[in-house]
């Protein structure tokens, strides 16, 4: 049956302006507010739909895909988790990634674990620039150089020197996952091309990592790192247990690869060649732990320093690990047999025996008893066997520790052992040579 002329202004009329019947125009006023039949101008209805374009623009512009929907207005200003300073910590980002979405200038930089909340941060930063009109480029670092390798195929519909432009000179370029892309030399040349673009041009850019800011490469660090520029916020995840120093540590909690001194000018040419490479083979091995890492040298001369580094890196990367300085955690066991105790037995010594990530700081200078002797063996036999990645420090040569745990340390199938030569920080190059192990050549560590 046919609809009749009623039927069809009925059908019609929801979807056209209340104003312009679906005119697009209506009539101007005059001074006093009345309709000039002479002349007619675009209904406002025009400047709205225009307005979701240009929106509609944006958000395609933008890749955000499914983050769409995370912004401010859904995102507690202090997080959702973690302890009091965690939750001060979060609302200072909150703060900063809010004002600069208002008003974007220099770097902002978020650093955390998973679910720690900087993908939404920078999520919320893109979707409140797009509603005020701006545009922005939202990409993961693999998937921008993934764009950027294809512009190299024939018959690309975006060739590589026009797409490296286009993000080179965004007015918001939002990078996520930094860190996670491949370390190819091409990856790092254009990742370093980008960003140093963008930094000498001033150009407002958000970078959101895993990694610790120290983890990133030199050139790259550096510049993150630059005050007058950079702000980087630190956020921490949802896992509180064995993602944060004990009490009793705090010497230990501040080393990290960026403060350690590998550069220093008192010491002989190949002392300083040795601590440059044992800071390469502590950061190589916290990016990537597999096997163990014995680190010997005397007192001061930087092992405990790079053993405090990894793990500041895998908490920063939200990973369980635990640092234990080998005769205090003895003293703990012994301790916890007291009824008073707050950790059983068990606990504790499972705790250390099956923690994804352990470092035993100061092996060989605990008490030589066979009940010590024994305890120690579990642990080091445990996780042998059970190939948990593991940072050993120790003053000892390894033919003076126990032949049951040194045949351990040895397997160079399994552990890398690297001897750093230099001396004593708090003396000068002609101090402790007499007292430096014997020199062992590193040997290669197996992946």
């Amino acid at each position: 049956m046919a609809s009749s002329s009623s039927d069809k202004a009925t059908e019609k009329a929801p979807s056209e302006c209340p104003f312009c019947r679906g005119a697009r125009f209506v009539y101007a006023r005059n001074t006093e507010g009345k309709p000039d039949y002479s002349q007619t101008v675009p209904c406002r209805c025009v400047d709205a739909s225009v307005d979701l374009e240009k929106q509609r623009r944006l958000v395609d512009y933008s890749r955000l895909g499914t983050l769409r929907s995370l912004t401010f207005d859904n995102l507690l200003p202090e997080g959702r988790h973690g302890s009091p300073q965690n939750r001060v910590a979060f609302k200072q980002a909150y703060e900063a990634a809010l004002n600069f979405s208002e008003e974007p200038r220099g770097f902002l930089v978020l650093s955390g674990p998973s679910g720690s909340g900087k993908t939404h941060l920078a999520a919320a930063v893109t979707n409140k620039r797009i509603e005020s009109g701006h545009a922005v480029l939202y990409r993961s670092t693999p998937d921008l150089l993934d764009d950027l390798k294809a512009g190299f195929a024939s018959g690309s519909e975006s060739p590589f020197s026009e797409a490296f432009e286009q993000v080179k000179n965004v007015p918001l370029l939002v990078l996520d996952d930094l860190g996670v892309q491949s370390d190819t030399a091409w990856a790092k040349e254009k990742l370093d091309q980008l960003i140093t673009y963008r930094f000498n041009h001033e150009l407002p850019t958000v970078l959101v990592t895993a990694l610790p800011i120290e983890a990133l490469d030199d050139r790259l660090k550096t510049r993150l790192m630059d005050t007058r520029q950079a702000k980087v916020f630190r956020l921490a995840g949802q896992g509180a247990a064995d993602t944060d120093w004990p009490e009793g540590l705090a010497l230990q909690r501040g080393m990290n690869f960026l403060s350690f001194d590998r550069d220093r000018l008192n010491l002989p040419p190949e002392d300083r060649d040795n601590l440059s490479r044992a800071y390469q083979v502590a950061s190589d091995f916290a990016r990537s732990p597999e096997g163990w890492l014995i680190l010997q040298g005397v007192t001061g001369c930087g092992k405990t320093h790079l053993a405090s580094a990894i793990i500041n890196y895998r908490y920063q990367a939200g990973q369980q690990a635990l640092f234990v300085v080998v005769p205090e955690f003895l003293d703990h066991l012994r301790s916890a047999f007291s009824p008073d105790a707050k950790v059983s037995y068990d606990e504790l010594f499972d705790r250390v025996k099956t923690i994804p990530f352990l470092v035993l700081d100061d092996f060989g200078e605990q008490a030589t008893t066979p009940w010590a002797q024994e305890k120690l063996y579990q642990v080091i036999s445990y996780r042998y066997n059970a190939r948990l990645p593991t940072v050993v420090t120790t003053r000892a040569a390894l033919d003076e520790i126990e032949p049951a745990i040194s045949s351990r340390f040895i397997d160079h199938q399994f552990s890398m052992v690297f001897n750093v030569t230099a001396p004593d920080y708090r003396g000068d190059a002609s101090h402790s040579k007499a007292r430096r192990p014997a020199p062992r050549t590193p040997r290669p560590y197996k992946k």
